[in-house]
């Protein structure tokens, strides 16, 4: 796939350009594959495979079951690399039709396989590989977003900030270190393997905290600065590479957004609810693993100031829906109202762990975030759902309506996104970045794995808790 920038342009999607030959009467009976020729896949797990042919029993719907048979290997059969080195598992996990690793996606790419590795040895090791390899980039630069396999030359090497050989690009997103520590976590917790907490582990997690100290900014701004030479506003910041204005008081700035766009208010509250679950989970590995009760100290407290100053700062009142959290703010009293499809969002908190789904706050920002009080929710002819302004406006982004089944507790709202997804995938058999609220066949990124495996995931989650609704929908 040729490389292409992250802010692809709309393209009209049709069958012919697909290479598909989907007939849109008897679409029940005749589903072709569009998977990757299995003599041509990046890696093959038996565990994998086995788990597709029983969600096939077990999904009544053929198009739905043959969106998950298409979308829930899809990392694994295109993205991941897999090698030793230095006799320890090695794994770099590219997008899709971007090759360079962002720790962010890669977490969220392999992770719905988790729960497989204990039938699958070679799986284990690939994920084992993962958390090795951004080990390694920690360790190269925290700031980095997104890497190169190796020292390379990026597109972005001109940037106005510290760039590296080995770095793909150089946006301070704060997320990007919590999905680390995630994946590291409950790769530890499913398998009680310690072999990936080596002293470089230790060592990147010590710049985990070390850095996000140095993001609160109470001694000074720090040695991060990001500009680029663009016309395009969100891909470059403002204040002489800092951000926005902001006044210290315990949160962390993040200068971009998990959608790779610019911060309005560098204080973006998504992240920094995802940094408390993160420090304390490295707070029990430092504790348990590591006996490193000093460290594990100094995890949970940081965790507890964050927390603290998220009670304090990023929960505004709204005149319309009571109590809520913003997106992002600046310490000034000034908040952003709005939510983003990439995760973390306002949306995806209980998927995360920051918050419980039943919380009044969450339930409160839940119906603003899907309400036209926010400015990213669109409503059309194909679909409604939360879109981002990585991709301007009227752009639902699948990730969003997924996420919104996997946060609900309602069956009706549960099933009526699955139904959006089954007849928004444009007859390609996989999700995208987004579509046109009015025509699902103008899309973004034909090739983004996160969207097509978390779709997988969301599919395991429906049919573990409510088996019910796979079971008769049509």
């Amino acid at each position: 796939m040729q490389h292409i920038n992250r802010r692809k342009f709309i393209q009209q999607s049709t069958l012919a350009g697909m290479g598909l030959l989907i007939q849109t009467k008897g679409f029940a009976q005749d589903f072709p594959s569009v998977r990757v020729s299995a003599d041509k896949r990046n890696f093959s797990s038996l565990a994998i495979e086995a788990t597709i042919s029983r969600m096939k029993t077990q999904i009544k719907d053929p198009e739905l079951a043959w969106l998950f048979e298409n979308c829930f290997p899809n990392t694994l059969d295109t993205t991941v690399h897999f090698k030793k080195k230095n006799d320890r598992p090695d794994t770099f996990v590219i997008t899709g039709d971007i090759h360079a690793m962002w720790l962010r996606d890669s977490t969220a790419q392999v992770t719905p396989y988790l729960s497989l590795m204990k039938e699958d040895a070679a799986l284990q090791q690939l994920i084992a590989g993962v958390i090795n390899r951004q080990t390694e980039c920690i360790l190269i630069d925290p700031y980095a977003n997104a890497f190169n396999d190796g020292a390379g030359k990026s597109e972005w090497m001109s940037d106005h900030t510290d760039m590296k050989l080995e770095l793909h690009e150089r946006k301070w997103e704060l997320d990007s270190l919590c999905y680390t520590v995630r994946l590291a976590y409950n790769y530890w917790k499913l398998t009680n393997d310690t072999s990936v907490f080596d002293e470089k582990w230790l060592k990147a997690a010590q710049s985990i905290i070390a850095t996000c100290r140095e993001q609160q900014r109470f001694n000074g701004v720090g040695k991060y600065r990001f500009g680029r030479t663009t016309s395009w506003s969100t891909d470059t910041v403002p204040g002489n590479g800092l951000g926005n204005v902001t006044k210290p008081n315990g949160l962390i700035h993040s200068i971009f957004r998990p959608s790779d766009d610019a911060t309005v208010y560098p204080f973006l509250i998504p992240a920094n609810l995802f940094a408390v679950v993160s420090f304390r989970q490295i707070a029990e590995i430092a504790t348990k693993v590591y006996k490193n009760a000093g460290f594990a100290k100094e995890c949970q407290d940081f965790a507890n100031e964050v927390d603290a100053a998220i009670k304090k700062h990023a929960v505004i009142t709204h005149p319309k829906f009571g109590k809520i959290y913003a997106m992002e703010v600046d310490g000034f009293g000034n908040c952003l109202l709005q939510d983003d499809a990439n995760v973390p969002n306002l949306m995806s908190l209980p998927y995360l762990g920051a918050v419980k789904a039943s919380d009044p706050i969450y339930q409160n920002t839940r119906r603003f975030v899907l309400s036209d009080s926010n400015p990213y929710f669109f409503k059309g002819k194909a679909a409604e759902g939360v879109g981002s302004p990585h991709t301007l406006v009227n752009q639902i982004w699948p990730l969003s309506i997924i996420m919104r089944a996997m946060t609900s507790t309602d069956d009706k709202e549960i099933l009526q996104q699955l139904k959006i997804l089954k007849n928004t995938h444009a007859n390609t058999g996989f999700m995208h970045e987004s579509f046109d609220k009015d025509d699902a066949a103008k899309f973004t990124r034909k090739w983004f794995a996160w969207a097509n495996t978390l779709f997988g995931e969301m599919i395991l989650k429906v049919v573990k808790e409510r088996p019910h609704l796979l079971k008769n929908m049509l």
